[in-house]
């Protein structure tokens, strides 16, 4: 092995971290992930009817996203679902659910949930905390998610509980919640691509 003077092993240690820099060999470069994938993403919930799971998904939501995994905490999120295009389990459900008593899609064509906060969880995961608006109603809602990053697409799962009666959905007799339960799980499937910063 060739050995170098002293004074020349010290000239290259301290010149090493800037040539990996410079090859970009030293850190990966940070990247955010911007550019929500709708195609690849799904917004589902699962609600219980006379204690039976009923699962549901929404055709048609937009999103608007900034997550750099490197600064979790300056995060920003916003989500709005077209309420019309639900998919309660029937044609029959679907026709109930956007009324008047229910969602009245009419008057309120949109729920929004706008991120406020995002923090690190000490199981590597996170929880976005922010406001969910449905009904013209508008409640605080944290959602923990997990994150995983495949290349330049970031790859986030989460989900969080909201009590339907909060929102006025399911109004008159249906706010019997031993018909239909209060809580209603709502999941979220979000592929988002990313852009170096």
């Amino acid at each position: 092995m060739l050995a170098l003077p002293r004074n020349r092993r010290a000239g290259l240690a301290s010149a090493l971290p800037g040539l990996l820099l410079a090859l970009g060999l030293g850190s990966a470069q940070a990247l955010e992930f911007n550019q929500v994938q709708a195609d690849q993403s799904k917004v589902s919930f699962v609600s219980r009817q006379m204690g039976v799971p009923v699962a549901g998904t929404f055709a048609k939501f937009s999103g608007t996203l900034a997550f750099d995994p490197a600064q979790p905490t300056q995060a920003r999120a916003r989500v709005e679902i077209d309420l019309a295009g639900i998919d309660a389990g029937s044609q029959e459900a679907n026709d109930e659910v956007v009324g008047k008593q229910w969602l009245n899609v009419k008057a309120f064509p949109r729920a929004q949930f706008v991120a406020t906060s995002v923090e690190a969880r000490g199981d590597k995961g996170y929880t976005a905390a922010g406001k969910l608006t449905i009904k013209g109603q508008t409640r605080e809602v944290r959602a923990p998610f997990s994150f995983r990053q495949e290349g330049n697409t970031g790859v986030f799962d989460g989900g969080f509980v909201l009590k339907r009666l909060d929102f006025g959905i399911g109004e008159g007799p249906w706010s019997d919640v031993s018909t239909v339960a209060d809580e209603i799980e709502i999941k979220f499937h979000v592929v988002a691509t990313a852009a170096k910063q």
